[in-house]
């Protein structure tokens, strides 16, 4: 009897035990077979964050390096550019003006040849058996020597005074674009420009300091000739006869 109750509890309990599992079970039968489940991995995600922080930096590091690359461009640009300003043709103007007065030189020229042949001719020692009127003639062309001298002289030193205001508005110029310069090159041809004024402002003294000298020299040349011709005109007159007393007929018939 007690066996045949405990059977019966057991089959009981068997199939209780069987719904509840099947009960248990019963939602997972319920999800379908290619469901997944997302799994979070911290590591992963931290790697692949630095992994793109590394590759915006490099973006970044190439877009300097391009951009440094494009200011050295525009700088090598800036410093092939030309200076825009030119005042060689207003020096050449000047240096032609003054050579064309030094060429205009009177009587005697700037010439080796022709001073030493003017020298022989016209100035040094002179002869005591000259005539006179070779005297007065040696004279005269040494005056117009002198004169001419003198005038050459003032023609330059006119030229010269007539460039101080061009070389003055060429160097205001240069200096104004020496300062304004964008690149190595322009600065470069200003300061070239400055030193071609500076070497035609020194030719113009030049040639003034030429040109006077040139006058002073013919006045000294001409001040010691004139010193020879004194005392050849005193050789001539010391060796003229004595006077010799003889008797003069004043009234005829007397």
């Amino acid at each position: 009897m007690m066996t045949r109750k405990m059977l019966c509890g057991s089959r009981a309990a068997k199939s209780t035990l069987a719904v509840a599992l099947s009960l248990s079970l019963s939602p997972l039968a319920a999800v379908p077979a290619s469901a997944q489940y997302i799994v979070f991995d911290p590591t992963n995600y931290v790697q692949n964050v630095l992994t793109a922080a590394r590759e915006l930096q490099q973006v970044d590091n190439e877009i300097q390096s391009l951009t440094n690359q494009a200011t050295m461009l525009v700088n090598q640009a800036k410093n092939l550019a030309s200076l825009p300003l030119s005042t060689l043709t207003q020096l050449e103007s000047s240096i032609s003006q003054t050579q064309s007065l030094l060429s205009q030189a009177q009587n005697i020229a700037f010439n080796v040849q022709q001073v030493e042949q003017a020298f022989t001719s016209t100035y040094g020692s002179v002869p005591s058996t000259a005539s006179a009127a070779t005297l007065i003639a040696g004279a005269q062309t040494r005056w117009q020597n002198s004169v001419g001298g003198f005038e050459d002289s003032l023609k330059v030193q006119a030229g010269a005074v007539g460039n101080i205001s061009t070389n003055s508005s060429a160097m205001t110029s240069l200096v104004s674009a020496s300062q304004s310069a964008t690149g190595a090159l322009q600065a470069a041809q200003a300061g070239n420009q400055i030193l071609a004024l500076q070497s035609q402002q020194l030719s113009d003294l030049i040639a003034v300091m030429s040109a006077k000298g040139r006058a002073d020299a013919l006045a000294q040349a001409d001040t010691a000739t004139t010193e020879a011709e004194g005392q050849a005109f005193y050789s001539q007159f010391s060796t003229l006869n004595a006077y010799t007393p003889g008797t003069v007929t004043m009234f005829s018939g007397q």
